[in-house]
C-alpha cells in the first residue's frame, strides 16, 4: 500500500524544500477547512478590502494593459464631458495626463516644466489606490522638478540629478496629472497642450545613460470581467495583484485570515474546486460587501447645508490605514480623489429638507452670500460640476456648460453682492450667464475646491444650501 509518509521520508530534503512551499501555498481552499459561514465573513471583509483595487485594475486594463501603454504619457487635449465615461465623476477644470507606470525592472524618473501661473498636480496612486506623493503647486512649488519612482524591490538611492524619490509599495501605479486650464480664456488650451508636451518619463537607466534590463514579460495580466469581478472569481484578481507588491506588515494577519478563502499573492484560485456550500457562502459575502459598501455614505463626511462635507476619504496609507470600507465607499463615489489639502469635494444630491434633486420636477438656486464665496489660495479656484444620477456622469446640453465657478466670465453678482447660481434643465428667466444645465431628471452636484484654504478644511466649509424656486 502508498505510504505518503514513507515516500517523504525517502525524498532528499533539498527536495523537500522545494516542493513543500510550492504544494502549501497556491491551493485552493478545502471544504474540510473551513466552514461556509466563516467563509460568508471573510469573504465579506476582503471584497470590502479588495475594492478599490479591483476598480483600479479594472481601469489599467483600458488605460494600459490593452493598449500597452505602460511608461508613456497619455495626455487629454479637452476637457471631461458627457461622452468621457471611463470614470465616475470626472473633474471639468483641467486637463488630464495619465502615466500608468511599470516599475518591475526599474525606476521611472519624471521631468516637469516650469508652471507659474496655473494650478496644477502630479498625483502618485499606487495599486491599493493610496496617494502616496504629490509633485506640484502645492506639494513642491511652480519651479521645474526632477524626481524617480521606485517599486517595492528596487533597494537604490535617489540619482543624482533628482530633486525627489518615491517608493511606491506596487509595482504598478497611476501618476494622474491635472492641469488648470480656462476654455474661455482665449490661448488657454494652447498654453496648456504646450506644458503637457514638456512632461516626460524615462527609464532610470536611460537618464543614468546605462544600458537598459530585459523588458518585463506583458503575458502575466488576468483579463478583467465585471461579472468574475462580482463573483468569487474576485480572487484571481486580488492574487495577481497582492503578487505586485509586498504586503504591509501591519496588513500581513489580515491577508492571512483571507487565505482561508484561497487569497494570497500568486494564489492558485479555481472557483470550480470549492463545494457548492462555500461557493455559495462566498457568493454571499461578496453580495453583503457590495450592499455594505453601497450603504457607506454616511461614513464619507457629514450631511451640512444640503451637502456631503467629504472628509479625509482619500489618502496616504498611513492616513487611511485600516478604513476599508471607506476607501471602498470613495472609490465607489469617485476613484482617484486627492487629499483634502489639495482639493476639496462637497457634493449635494438633495435639496436643504432632504428631497431628491430632480430638474424634471423642481428649478432649483444656490445663493452664495456678499463675500461668501469658497476661499481658496493664490492659483486654486472652485467650480460646480452636474452629473445624473445614478450613472454620476456628465450630461449632454444645449449651451455646453457642465461646470461652473469663478473662472466662468461674465457671472451676473446682484446688487447686495451675493452670486446666485442657477440648477435647472431650462434656461433661467434671468438668463444663461449663471446657469448650470440639469439633465431631465434626478441630479447631482459636485463643488471642487483646488488648493482650499485653510479655514475651508478646518472646520469644513459648507456651500449654502439647494433651494427650489418657483
Amino acid at each position: 500500500m502508498f505510504s505518503l509518509k514513507k515516500a517523504l521520508r525517502e525524498i532528499p530534503l533539498f527536495f523537500l524544500i522545494l516542493i513543500l512551499p510550492l504544494s502549501m501555498s497556491g491551493c485552493t481552499t478545502s471544504n474540510n477547512e473551513i466552514t461556509p459561514d466563516e467563509a460568508r465573513s471573510i469573504a465579506e471583509e476582503a471584497y470590502v478590502f479588495a475594492y478599490p483595487m479591483l476598480e483600479n485594475y479594472r481601469s489599467m486594463q483600458v488605460q494600459a494593459i490593452r493598449p500597452q501603454t505602460f511608461n508613456r504619457f497619455k495626455h487629454t487635449t479637452k476637457l471631461a464631458g458627457p461622452d468621457d465615461t471611463d470614470i465616475v465623476r470626472e473633474n471639468n477644470d483641467t486637463l488630464y495626463s495619465i502615466l500608468w507606470l511599470d516599475l518591475r525592472t526599474e525606476p521611472v524618473v519624471l521631468t516637469v516644466p516650469p508652471i507659474a501661473d496655473r494650478y496644477h498636480s502630479f498625483q502618485l496612486i499606487d495599486l491599493y489606490t493610496h496617494n502616496f506623493g504629490y509633485v506640484g503647486t502645492r506639494a513642491t512649488g511652480t519651479g521645474a522638478r526632477t524626481f524617480a519612482i521606485a517599486g517595492p524591490r528596487w533597494k537604490g538611492e535617489k540619482p543624482t540629478g533628482a530633486d525627489d524619490l518615491f517608493r511606491s509599495e506596487t509595482n504598478f501605479l497611476l501618476c494622474l496629472v491635472r492641469t488648470g486650464v480656462n476654455i474661455d480664456l482665449p490661448g488657454d488650451y494652447e498654453k496648456v497642450l504646450a506644458i503637457q508636451k514638456q512632461y516626460a518619463a524615462v527609464p532610470l537607466s536611460a537618464f543614468l545613460g546605462l544600458p537598459a534590463p530585459k523588458a518585463p514579460s506583458m503575458d502575466i495580466f488576468p483579463v478583467f470581467d465585471q461579472k468574475t469581478a462580482d463573483s468569487p472569481g474576485f480572487i484571481t484578481y486580488v492574487n495577481f495583484l497582492l503578487g505586485q507588491l509586498e504586503v504591509h506588515p501591519s496588513e500581513k494577519e489580515l491577508i492571512e485570515r483571507f487565505g482561508r478563502i484561497g487569497i494570497g499573492p500568486d494564489f492558485y484560485f479555481d472557483e470550480t474546486e470549492l463545494s457548492p456550500a462555500l461557493r455559495t457562502a462566498i457568493q454571499e459575502g461578496i453580495d453583503s460587501a457590495r450592499k455594505e459598501i453601497q450603504g457607506s455614505g454616511s461614513l464619507l463626511g457629514k450631511m451640512k447645508n444640503s451637502w456631503l462635507l467629504t472628509e479625509r476619504i482619500f489618502g496616504s496609507r498611513e492616513q487611511m490605514q485600516g478604513k476599508y470600507l471607506i476607501r471602498a465607499g470613495a472609490a465607489r463615489m469617485g476613484l482617484y480623489g486627492v487629499d483634502l489639502d489639495e482639493a476639496y469635494y462637497p457634493s449635494s444630491t438633495v435639496t436643504q429638507d432632504g428631497k431628491p434633486l430632480n430638474a424634471h420636477e423642481k428649478n432649483y438656486v444656490l445663493t452664495f452670500p456678499a463675500g461668501s464665496l469658497p476661499p481658496v489660495r493664490e492659483l486654486g479656484f472652485w467650480s460646480i460640476t452636474m452629473y445624473n444620477m445614478p450613472d454620476q456622469r456628465m450630461v449632454h446640453n444645449p449651451i455646453n456648460r457642465y461646470s461652473i465657478g469663478d473662472r466662468t466670465p461674465g457671472l451676473k453678482f446682484d446688487d447686495d453682492g451675493s452670486l446666485k447660481i442657477y440648477l435647472q434643465k431650462d434656461e433661467p428667466g434671468a438668463g444663461a450667464a449663471n446657469w448650470l444645465p440639469a439633465p431631465d431628471g434626478p441630479f447631482s452636484v459636485t463643488m471642487r475646491m483646488y488648493l482650499p484654504q485653510g479655514k475651508a478644511l478646518d472646520p469644513l466649509y459648507a456651500p449654502p444650501p439647494v433651494k427650489t424656486y418657483e
